[in-house]
């Protein structure tokens, strides 16, 4: 990797960590920016993980005082978002590379959706909040769980689930909600990124950059992510989702 796609690789991951410590979605950033660059699908999913660490740490990190009194919560929820990841890291590494080729374009493609339908979301999210079960209960410890598979798989807009999720089942604020949301997306990239780290082939230059980058994005994303006119981020998202379909599909 040249100097100046290292240099690019950090910029997606500034671009990233600010969007995932906000939104969710900052893998639609990170990922295609890899294979654009010539870095295997798979491999440059599994590095892009890895690297997303720090990155989803320090969004958690800034969100610390929304997280207070949240312990117990995400303790139960933290189990269903290990165990997640770890099943969907098993299927990126065992399923056939083909199967993941095809299967990730419909992951986009539905991330960018759940993206562009997100203020619907929120706003059926606030009718149900009066009636949300205080502590989740089972239904959500399942939906924590498959969001965790999910993430493990394929980790781009995970935050969207875990947001919508987290906002239906709990009675809480959304501003809690988005940093119990970042707690729990750290979780998943935490344990699948250990996983790959044993398991699989990580180009480690690769995420190295998206690691530094999203380091500083997570702060900065925690910091003024609030100030982000919405539709200009769901925008950014959803394009960079439709050239990641074009990138894979006739890359």
């Amino acid at each position: 990797m040249t100097g100046w796609e290292l240099a690019a690789v950090c910029a997606a991951g500034v671009v990233a960590g600010a969007i995932n410590a906000v939104v969710g979605s900052g893998s639609l950033i990170t990922f295609p920016t890899l294979v654009a660059l010539g870095v295997d699908p798979v491999t440059a999913n599994v590095s892009n993980t890895v690297g997303l660490v720090p990155g989803s740490f320090s969004a958690a990190y800034g969100y610390r005082t929304e997280l207070q009194g949240q312990r117990d919560r995400l303790l139960r929820l933290g189990l269903a978002s290990a165990l997640g990841a770890l099943i969907g890291g098993i299927l990126l590494l065992f399923l056939d590379p083909d199967v993941f080729e095809i299967v990730v374009v419909a992951l986009i493609a539905l991330a960018c959706v759940l993206v562009l339908t997100q203020p619907k979301l929120n706003a059926w999210v606030a009718a149900r909040r009066e009636h949300a079960h205080p502590h989740g209960g089972t239904a959500l410890w399942l939906g924590v769980l498959g969001a965790g598979i999910y993430g493990g798989y394929f980790g781009a807009a995970q935050g969207v689930l875990l947001i919508g999720l987290l906002g239906i089942f709990l009675d809480d604020g959304l501003q809690r909600v988005n940093a119990a949301k970042n707690v729990l997306a750290l979780i998943v990239n935490g344990v699948a990124a250990a996983f790959f780290i044993v398991a699989a082939d990580v180009d480690w230059q690769a995420a190295g950059g998206v690691a530094l980058g999203a380091i500083a994005g997570g702060f900065l994303g925690a910091r003024l992510g609030r100030r982000i006119p919405a539709p200009v981020l769901r925008g950014v998202i959803v394009a960079v989702g439709v050239v990641a379909i074009i990138v894979l599909v006739y890359g």
